[in-house]
């Protein structure tokens, strides 16, 4: 199927210095979590890339070197919740990006997948917020961004797990920045519409299964239906927008969700 014309990325077009920093960015290896790794490494942070997929993270580690970057690949699986907490230890930055989705309705849900998509994209989240608090807390600073999504803020049909992950996502993001604050920690969720990732394409036999269409029209007749923006977010955007909110000149930023949808909640 053929997209809408997309923006050809842009240099990075704002000044971020994180140097001495280090990072920790799950889901790493491609899409979303790929794009803030280089980002953050961009900006001189030394960044742990979280995942699950050895060559992927891998190439990300051969493709930061080549920037000028320092990515080190952890392979972990994040359902391993004791390892995903005591992997934050130590971190001045934590983006928690991955993600699993799946498009059923209800009544035909697997409970199995509901709970792994629950274990890596809220529960997982937490242990990790939890092993990064005490060192932030001691330096008196830290930046806590969650890659939370438009269905964190709005529901849609046949993604029972992949929303109500989200909107939990959204109140552990905000209940950290009530308990950061006075700490000099930042908490935030960014949430984009519909990326150019794996994740979103892999939706689109799904999508046209349970709204009875053909794949070709699922892109504008599902997932651009109510975006003013008919085009995918690029990773490269959201990865801007996480880097942002990682600056000395966001410290003031907390407790909120910076909305990325092409005018979808304008709604």
């Amino acid at each position: 199927m053929t997209a809408p014309l997309t923006p050809a990325p842009l240099p990075h077009s704002v000044t971020v210095d994180l140097g001495g920093r280090t990072a920790l960015v799950t889901g790493a290896a491609g899409g979303i979590g790929r794009a803030c790794a280089l980002r953050l490494a961009a900006a001189g942070a030394k960044v742990t890339a979280v995942d699950r997929d050895t060559t992927g993270l891998e190439e990300l580690a051969a493709q930061a070197t080549g920037l000028g970057g320092t990515v080190e690949p952890l392979v972990l699986d994040l359902t391993d919740l004791d390892a995903a907490e005591q992997a934050a230890a130590g971190t001045d930055i934590l983006v928690n990006n991955a993600g699993l989705q799946l498009v059923r309705p209800i009544e035909e849900f697997p409970p199995d997948v509901f709970h792994t998509v629950l274990t890596v994209m809220l529960e997982a989240p937490f242990r990790l917020i939890r092993g990064a608090l005490p060192h932030m807390y001691g330096q008196g600073w830290g930046r806590i961004v969650n890659l939370s999504s438009v269905h964190g803020l709005r529901a849609s049909a046949f993604k029972s797990a992949y929303v109500s992950a989200k909107h939990g996502l959204e109140g552990l993001s905000k209940t950290a920045a009530l308990e950061g604050a006075p700490h000099g920690v930042t908490s935030n969720c960014v949430n984009p519409g519909y990326v150019r990732t794996p994740l979103v394409e892999r939706q689109i036999a799904d999508q046209a299964t349970a709204h009875g269409i053909p794949e070709e029209r699922v892109l504008t007749e599902v997932l651009l239906k109510d975006a003013a923006l008919k085009r995918l977010v690029e990773p490269y955007e959201v990865a801007e927008a996480v880097a942002y909110l990682c600056t000395p000149q966001a410290s003031f930023i907390t407790g909120t969700s910076l909305a990325l949808d092409g005018g979808w909640t304008a709604h």
